[in-house]
């Protein structure tokens, strides 16, 4: 039985790990902080885990994390780079699900995150969380960057044309929507349902920091730079993100079966019938990526539709998932669930 510390698990990712983590059989959670909350019962906090969590939040100490087998830090960005290096010399392994390690270039990192790195020395070594492209990596890591709901929902959707070299590289466009558990927990007045409910709008046109994460995946997939136009939205609804992307092909093939050839052995990729449209509510509470492929035969324009669940595959599920690899087990323990309907 491996333990687990959550650091930051009062936040709605943070939660989530909790929930998922319960039922996990092979793992016990022995640690869990919050500055503001400690010495609460983590079930009187959060009521639908009476009877799965018997813990109280703590202040976060490193020689405390330091007795876990695996710490995930659920903090806000800034938080995690600057206790990783202890943990891992400790020998404990780390998953990060804000954005501390994702982008390799320190630059461009402090740019999109107003600060400077606390370890420059670990980003090299961290190992982007995305299974579907670094299974393998994963496996043998110390510290994981958990991809943003963003780009996993982006670059999931758009990876199979990438590999292929079958389109243009130079007219990308994601456009995505989120719901608002996206924004996180803390107050915000544009937040509020009286504010964002019966509303749709975009942000972040003029640059958002999900953008340098995709265009570094992307580049790296496609072996060079990708001219890509990311614009996100804002949905009135809770959870999931819907992700429309669009390409010009270079080259007519049976691009649905590209999809289902590249996903066949992927837990959590579902290619969905040709013609389909994917829907937010399909994967509610899933750790699953829906997935449709439509190409006009009249037109070189391919259009993909990928959804998640911005807190499951798009966070604390695909952290699980990245732990599982990490430790061991069976890539889908805990995470292999049907999505919530209605």
């Amino acid at each position: 039985m491996k333990k687990i510390g959550i650091v930051g698990a009062t936040g709605y990712t943070g939660v989530e790990l909790l929930r998922i983590l319960a039922t996990h059989p092979d793992v016990e959670i022995t640690y869990v902080t919050s500055r503001s909350n400690a010495g609460t019962r983590v079930d009187s906090m959060f009521p639908n885990l009476r009877g799965f969590i018997d813990l109280e939040f703590s202040d976060p100490t490193t020689d405390a994390l330091a007795q876990c087998d695996l710490v995930f830090f659920a903090t806000p960005n800034g938080v995690a780079m600057k206790h990783t290096a202890e943990l891992v010399k400790a020998g404990v392994k780390v998953i990060d699900l804000a954005a501390d390690f994702r982008i390799k270039d320190l630059d461009v990192w402090s740019k999109w995150y107003g600060m400077t790195h606390a370890c420059p020395e670990l980003v090299e070594q961290a190992v982007y969380g995305l299974p579907e492209i670094n299974r393998e990596r994963v496996k043998s890591a110390n510290l994981v960057a958990n991809p943003g709901c963003y780009p996993t929902s982006v670059i999931l959707g758009l990876m199979p044309l990438l590999e292929s070299g079958l389109i243009d590289l130079d007219n990308i466009i994601a456009d995505t929507k989120s719901g608002v558990s996206g924004a996180g927990k803390q107050a915000n007045v544009a937040t509020l349902f009286s504010e964002m409910g019966e509303s749709f709008k975009a942000y972040g046109v003029g640059g958002h920091r999900h953008l340098p994460e995709i265009a570094q995946i992307f580049s790296l997939i496609a072996d060079t730079k990708v001219d890509l136009t990311f614009v996100p939205h804002l949905l009135p609804i809770i959870r999931g993100i819907h992700a429309t992307i669009y390409a010009n092909a270079n080259n007519d093939i049976d691009f649905q079966a590209l999809y289902e050839d590249r996903y066949k052995n992927e837990f959590f990729v579902d290619v969905l019938p040709a013609g389909s449209h994917p829907e937010t509510r399909s994967v509610k509470a899933s750790n699953m990526c829906q997935i449709a492929v439509h190409k006009n035969p009249e037109s070189s324009r391919i259009v993909v539709l990928s959804v998640i669940d911005n807190l499951v595959k798009g966070a604390a599920g695909q952290a699980v998932q990245n732990m599982n690899l990490m430790l061991g087990f069976e890539e889908n323990i805990a995470i292999n669930k049907p999505a919530l309907l209605p």
